[in-house]
């Protein structure tokens, strides 16, 4: 059941990271709600993994501050923070049983603002067994951690982290290592454990369908920096830069000029296609994504290929011009190579940026 008192607001302020002549994590703002799922979003080295090793109290940063429904984080060690983290590799003890790993957080430290002193043997073996069998592990308390699967040792690291009642759980990448199926499985206990819970989760990766599927907020970072903020669907529909569209999946890139508010595509889309915009006047780039465009339009093109892509087909194009333009549609539709098409993009289901975004 939920436990209203762990839900805890996180606020990162003005949060950078320094190494050497290396900026790792710059000017970096973000808020948490009490009992919220964000996904940190972004390729590898991009600083997520710092992020969370300064919230978690492994890192101090270089500037900024960390706070905890208002009370600042900085100073205080990570072992004395209401916070749990769980890796990329579980980092379980080998000669330990899997209750005994479960269990050695309790053993060793009790959280600031999470009473004092320590369980007694008592109190650890009853959360050690709640905890187990939460995390769909009951019965296997006694096994040692060369016993288990790869799926199981991640259980047993979510079931340490989980167990110390932490007001705020960091996931690290924590499925990377296991097979799809896996994968998919891990998922779905990671967000029922938050829902049944309502604990604030802040969970790293760098697979969008992942951040998709778990995620109710999704903070984008490209090289350091925040480079968008919002729910899913917003990144997919109206993605806050042209880096941003083209990390969160494939896009048409259409280029074109923004005149008096609006975008109007070069050479064989010009007056065929007038989307508005508030990107500058100027040179700019027009971005769609293969599902948003039809084939009942008026812009000729020809069928170049064709590729089974499970529920649909993705289609690809040529405008007389030379430009690319490829178009998702369903299993079924009659489209083959070499044959002409007359496409449609939609204005309300495209986004427009300034050429100088793709920098």
């Amino acid at each position: 059941m939920a436990d209203p008192t762990l839900a805890a607001r996180l606020d990162v302020s003005g949060l950078g990271a320094r190494f050497d002549a290396v900026t790792a994590v710059a000017d970096l703002d973000l808020s948490l709600a009490p009992g919220s799922f964000t996904a940190l979003l972004g390729p590898s080295g991009c600083g997520k993994s710092t992020t969370l090793a300064m919230v978690a109290g492994l890192l101090a940063p270089t500037t900024g501050d960390v706070r905890l429904d208002g009370s600042s984080l900085l100073g205080v060690p990570a072992e004395r923070r209401p916070v749990s983290l769980v890796f990329q590799k579980p980092l379980l003890f080998p000669h330990l049983t899997v209750e005994q790993n479960v269990a050695y957080g309790l053993r060793v430290r009790r959280p600031a603002g999470v009473g004092t002193g320590r369980a007694s043997r008592r109190e650890v073996a009853t959360q050690v067994e709640a905890m187990l069998e939460r995390v769909r592990l009951g019965g296997l308390g006694r096994r040692r951690v060369g016993e288990l699967s790869g799926g199981q040792e991640q259980r047993v690291a979510l079931a340490r982290a989980l167990v110390l009642r932490p007001r705020l759980l960091l996931l690290d990448e924590p499925f990377s290592q296991l097979d799809a199926d896996l994968r998919a499985e891990m998922r779905a206990l990671v967000r029922e454990l938050h829902d049944e819970a309502e604990l604030t989760t802040l969970f790293v990766t760098h697979d969008q369908d992942e951040a998709v599927e778990l995620a109710d907020t999704i903070v984008l970072m490209l090289e350091g920096r925040l480079a968008g903020e919002g729910p899913p669907e917003t990144f997919y529909a109206a993605p806050p830069s042209l880096a941003a569209a083209r990390f969160f999946g494939a896009t048409n890139e259409v280029h074109g000029l923004v005149e008096a508010g609006c975008f109007r595509g070069q050479g064989l889309l010009e007056g065929a296609l007038t989307v508005p915009t508030t990107a500058p006047h100027g040179p700019a780039v027009l971005v769609v994504r293969p599902e948003a465009v039809g084939l009942d339009g008026e812009v000729p093109a020809l069928v170049t290929a064709t590729r089974f892509a499970g529920s649909d087909v993705l289609v690809d194009t040529a405008l007389p011009d030379g430009q690319p333009l490829r178009v998702r549609v369903p299993l079924g539709a009659r489209v083959a190579v070499g044959d002409r098409v007359s496409l449609a993009l939609d204005p309300d289901r495209c986004s427009v940026f300034a050429q100088e975004a793709e920098r």
